[in-house]
């Protein structure tokens, strides 16, 4: 095993988790086999994990389920003050936490950085939901007040992936801890440090009762067992299209909540008229940050006839011009590897079949050690896969068109609708917004974007509708709804007297 990611001391002390689960404010022996942490960018085993079985899973509920109980009715003040620590305690750990997500999940130091500056947003506006208002007075035809108000679901499982693993996971962890659930945490397997073990590690420094936040890592069984626990009422998924449906179905045969944040073939459409180099600059970026590995990445490049070849000259030159490597041992990189080997030949498999089919690769096309280079494809049929499917790699594909109407439909003709960037003119793209079916439309902006205070989430296969973000929607995602009425005496019933018929 590789030496030690980070000083190895403080909050990420390797010796305080390794080949360990927590449970119950313990780490204990994981009672599933051991999880080797590997770099993504040369393979290399730089730490290890336990992992849980489906029975400590099973305890975990049951333990989430009696701590959430005495969580919940803490002082709102009380639930507020361990968000904000843990807002501090991320800030003060920066350097302990980046140099795992770099390793574990490839990306560079920038998107590292932005990982941790999510969680320190995230936490601190989480602290305030604990004091938001949680009720409303309702209008009712007797003599009595109506109120509705919000109350804790109860245990939320939190099920996140390898692509921004803290960042993904803090968003539901946060909101779901601070509105008086208890978490149960799934991290992906392969960013099970920093997308799962931080988590634990901050909010156990942070002050939080043992018990409300339990990280599990393992694989498929422990996702199921996950959704499944009776214990748990809320499921938020944040994963594939294919995944999150099966998580979908099990959790509707149980009557369970599920929020499904899944995947996305986003489209960056280029107005008529747009500067095209700043439109070029924007497509990059959405195409290539973190290798495309994130939901809201450009996988389809819609540019006006008249200005197309300007904008692949300038998108080829781009995508030619990023340094590619290993972010941890080289300076300056800008791509970094993808996540596994199972994901470069996918990537590879989608660009090799288009070239087949006719496609022109204008920059990179290949794979390089285990980076695959940034993309541009053109010559494109819209019946190509690497048009249809979310790519989840650094491949940009660029497709002319017409018209603005012939725009908008190839933007919806995809079963996705997470995020759409609109470029040019703004009186245009704001009737173009008003036609487009997704959740999230960026008008002069690129298609990622993410903030703590915005509701996020997609339609169609991008996800069923939910949404994190600022306090109306986390109140919706992780609370449930209850009736009261207050009468200033016991209203009087007629009773039935003598022989009648109670039905009479």
């Amino acid at each position: 095993m590789e030496e030690q990611v980070g000083n190895g001391m403080g909050v990420l002390d390797a010796e305080t988790w390794t080949g360990k689960v927590h449970l119950d404010g313990a780490w204990v022996t994981g009672g599933g086999a051991p999880l080797q942490v590997r770099e993504a960018a040369s393979g290399d085993v730089i730490a290890e994990l336990g992992t849980a079985s489906v029975g400590q899973v099973e305890e975990a509920a049951r333990t989430a389920a009696r701590a959430q109980r005495d969580w919940a009715v803490l002082p709102p003040a009380a639930r507020a003050a361990v968000l904000r620590r843990a807002s501090d305690l991320f800030s003060k750990h920066a350097d302990d936490i980046t140099p795992w997500i770099v390793r574990e999940s490839g990306g560079t130091w920038a998107k590292a950085a932005t990982e941790v500056l999510a969680a320190v947003a995230e936490c601190g506006e989480a602290s305030a939901l604990p004091t938001h208002p949680h009720g409303d007075t309702l209008a009712t035809n007797k003599e009595r007040w109506s109120l509705s108000r919000r109350l804790p679901a109860g245990v939320v499982s939190v099920i996140a992936p390898f692509n921004y693993p803290l960042t993904l996971a803090i968003r539901s962890v946060a909101p779901a801890l601070a509105l008086g659930n208890a978490v149960l945490l799934k991290p992906d397997p392969r960013t099970s440090v920093c997308g799962g073990v931080v988590l634990q590690r901050i909010f156990e420094e942070a002050g939080l009762p043992a018990g409300v936040l339990q990280v599990l890592p393992g694989g498929s069984e422990i996702g199921a067992a996950v959704v499944n626990a009776p214990e748990v009422r809320i499921i938020s998924f944040t994963g594939s299209t294919a995944a999150g449906l099966k998580v979908g179905e099990a959790a509707a045969q149980q009557m369970k909540r599920a929020h499904l944040e899944l995947g996305g073939n986003n489209a960056v459409m280029v107005l008529p008229g747009a500067d095209v180099a700043a439109a070029a600059a924007a497509g990059a970026f959405a195409s290539f940050l973190h290798q495309g590995q994130i939901c809201q990445a450009a996988g389809r490049h819609l540019v006006h006839e008249s200005q197309a070849e300007q904008y692949i000259s300038e998108l080829a030159r781009i995508a030619a011009s990023l340094v590619v490597g290993d972010p941890y041992r080289q300076e300056g990189v800008q791509i970094g590897p993808v996540i596994d080997e199972r994901q470069l030949t996918a990537i590879g498999a989608l660009v090799d079949k288009a070239v087949a089919a006719g496609a022109e690769v204008r920059a990179g096309g290949r794979a390089e050690g285990r980076c695959y280079l940034p993309t541009v494809l053109t010559g494109l049929d819209q019946r190509m896969p690497v048009w249809q499917d979310e790519i989840f790699g650094p491949v940009a594909p660029v497709l002319s068109y017409r018209t603005v109407d012939e725009a908008v439909d190839l933007v919806n003709s995809s079963p996705y609708g997470l995020s759409v960037a609109v470029l040019g003119d703004v009186g245009t793209a704001m009737t173009v917004a008003d036609r487009i079916r997704s959740g999230i439309v960026h008008i002069n902006e690129q298609t990622v974007g993410d903030e703590a205070m915005a509701p996020f989430g997609g339609m169609g296969a991008s996800g069923n509708g939910a949404r994190f973000g600022g306090p109306e929607a986390n109140y919706e995602a992780f609370t449930e709804t209850q009736w009261v009425t207050v009468r200033p005496t016991i209203e009087t019933y007629a009773v039935p007297s003598g022989r009648a018929p109670l039905n009479g």
